[in-house]
């Protein structure tokens, strides 16, 4: 028998103001996957969360997470899904510890929760400093460590490594992985592409409507979009160049060299080719990456504020 899948919705929408910020959208996330949510600042993520969570009631779809109907089980989905939002929100002047017993408290678990907790996300040593005087990554960690405490079947984590360094972002969703190879599903918005391209799988949405989902390399190969590069000194008269020329749709400087994506692969290499001979710079093939399919899907995305 195939396991269910732990969130599964139809044609979720949502509307504040008479506009809808989520715009029938469909998303399914098996057991044990970890799902990348991507897109950019508005685009809905934060609203659809809320909506798999049991925060808010759609105005139109259906669906069901870790087996309860999202419109009329919300407690039940609540008690089995541990959110971690975008801001950090404990109480800065209590400790590590006491932030957690607080916690433990609304679960109405056992105060011996706080003690395998702290040791399970390796704060022990820490559990009586102040959170407010803790470094991004390990507030990053106390938010962990609260939304895992009463020991979740779903992770929903919302842009949770704004703000905290790389080392701090790498160590993270390696306990992230942990937690996946032992059954736990996490769904994760997030606007970094390496982190999108952790998750087993992804959906892009887009003023309210998801308009990619797969493995990255799908969505990439989906896309259809041909990327060359230039590289030499006269890259920066090479972009002037390249502005409006036939199949040439991003213009991206890096460095010394200069991404250049579109579609019609041909008019591109065309066009890109005589600015390269002009310009004297080199040209090579390269593969399109993440960030520049998700460019493209946002210039393609109609505003839902128009």
């Amino acid at each position: 028998m195939t396991e269910a899948a732990a969130i599964e919705v139809h044609d979720l929408v949502k509307r504040f103001g008479g506009r809808a910020v989520v715009d029938h959208v469909s998303l399914t996330v098996a057991t044990g996957e970890i799902a990348g949510f991507l897109g950019p600042n508005g685009s809905g993520k934060t609203t659809t969360i809320r909506l798999m969570c049991g925060l808010l009631t759609p105005d139109e779809g259906a669906g069901r997470v870790l087996g309860h109907d999202i419109r009329t089980e919300g407690n039940a989905i609540k008690r089995e899904v541990g959110y971690m939002t975008q801001r950090f929100s404990f109480y800065e002047d209590l400790t590590i510890a006491e932030n957690l017993a607080f916690v433990a408290g609304l679960y109405r678990l056992p105060q011996s929760a706080v003690a395998d907790t702290l040791a399970d996300l390796g704060l022990t040593s820490r559990k009586g400093q102040l959170a407010g005087s803790l470094s991004g990554g390990w507030k990053q960690r106390l938010a962990l460590a609260a939304c895992i405490m009463h020991k979740p079947r779903l992770l929903m984590l919302d842009e949770p490594t704004a703000g905290v360094d790389p080392k701090a972002r790498r160590d993270f969703w390696d306990e992230i992985h942990l937690r996946a190879a032992e059954g736990l599903t996490v769904l994760v918005s997030t606007h970094y592409m390496d982190e999108a391209e952790r998750c087993h799988r992804i959906n892009y949405i887009s003023y309210g409507r998801l308009v990619a989902q797969g493995t990255v390399a799908e969505v990439v190969r989906d896309a259809g979009l041909t990327t060359v590069v230039l590289e030499g000194k006269g890259v920066s008269r090479a972009a002037e160049s390249l502005r409006g020329q036939p199949g040439v749709e991003q213009i991206a400087p890096f460095g010394n060299t200069l991404h250049v994506v579109g579609k019609d692969g041909a008019a591109l290499r065309a066009s890109a080719r005589k600015v390269a001979d002009d310009t004297g710079v080199r040209l090579s093939e390269a593969e399109t990456s993440l960030e520049d399919v998700f460019i493209q899907l946002m210039g393609e995305a109609k505003d839902n504020m128009e």
